[in-house]
């Protein structure tokens, strides 16, 4: 019997991929440094910052981490962003008021998207949409 590996070359996960999409991400978790009152301080201008990486293309989704039985938050995030490098990514994530003033430190890690769907629905008439 023999053991399955522990980790894969980035390679060989590419090539066994190479009919999907293959959408380089980077995923930036980001964790209270000091409980929930430095975040909120930050919460406005946090908010405000993520709005302008959604405007310039940068922002792929991100949003509040609940406790893992869906009752807190802790002060959690996730942000995905648009990077062309993870040292991108660490840039954008620098400039986060969150983490530019301590309140909450970070960690990317890169991600690659393969698989899924994404709906929305536009409603002409009413000028509205739903992301399904």
């Amino acid at each position: 019997m023999t053991d399955a590996p522990t980790a894969l070359p980035v390679a060989a996960v590419i090539e066994a991929s190479r009919q999907m999409l293959q959408k380089q991400l980077y995923a930036i978790f980001t964790t209270p440094v000091a409980g929930l009152g430095p975040v909120l301080a930050q919460m406005e201008d946090h908010l405000a910052f993520q709005v302008a990486l959604e405007r310039d293309g940068i922002l792929f989704a991100a949003g509040p981490m609940w406790s893992d039985d869906e009752r807190d938050w802790h002060g959690e995030g996730l942000v995905v962003v648009r990077a062309g490098s993870r040292a991108e990514a660490e840039a954008i994530a620098v400039r986060d008021p969150m983490h530019a003033s301590g309140a909450r430190t970070f960690r990317v890690r890169p991600w690659m998207i393969n698989e899924g769907t994404m709906t929305v629905r536009l409603d002409l008439s009413s000028q509205r949409f739903v992301v399904v």
